[in-house]
């Protein structure tokens, strides 16, 4: 609880900001069990913790950026654009790789995700998304 707050324990708990996992770009939402070391909670899993991003990953989420930067404004691309010119022959299989790349970025506030020309929620999309510069 925070010293001298009037807030109930909700409303603290709803003050707390969300993270990012560092490895898929997922929403990690808080919990009790993490009241002491909310801090140091960088992954949402044990899965995230033991694959932890490497180089591939940041030419992956460079790709993206300049693939976009080539790109209008508005103008979304689809994540396979950025897949195929790290992997030529086997894109598909890093496709998931991808789309975490995708989540980190706009976690970083630098893209934003879309699925049938809306903006959704990085941490729950399924299916075809497309990929754009963060117009705000």
């Amino acid at each position: 609880m925070l010293h001298g707050s009037t807030a109930s324990p909700k409303t603290q708990v709803a003050m707390i900001p969300n993270k990012i996992c560092q490895t898929c770009g997922r929403t990690i939402e808080w919990r009790k069990k993490w009241q002491h070391c909310w801090h140091e909670i960088r992954y949402c899993s044990l899965r995230c913790r033991g694959a932890s991003p490497n180089e591939l990953d940041e030419k992956l989420e460079k790709a993206i950026l300049e693939i976009l930067s080539h790109r209008a404004k508005k103008t979304t691309i689809c994540p396979s654009e950025a897949t195929r010119t790290i992997f030529q022959k086997d894109w598909r299989k890093h496709m998931e790789r991808t789309r975490q790349a995708a989540r980190r970025l706009h976690g970083d506030g630098k893209i934003e995700i879309l699925q049938k020309g809306v903006i959704i929620d990085p941490s729950a999309f399924k299916g075809p998304i497309r990929i754009r510069k963060r117009l705000r």
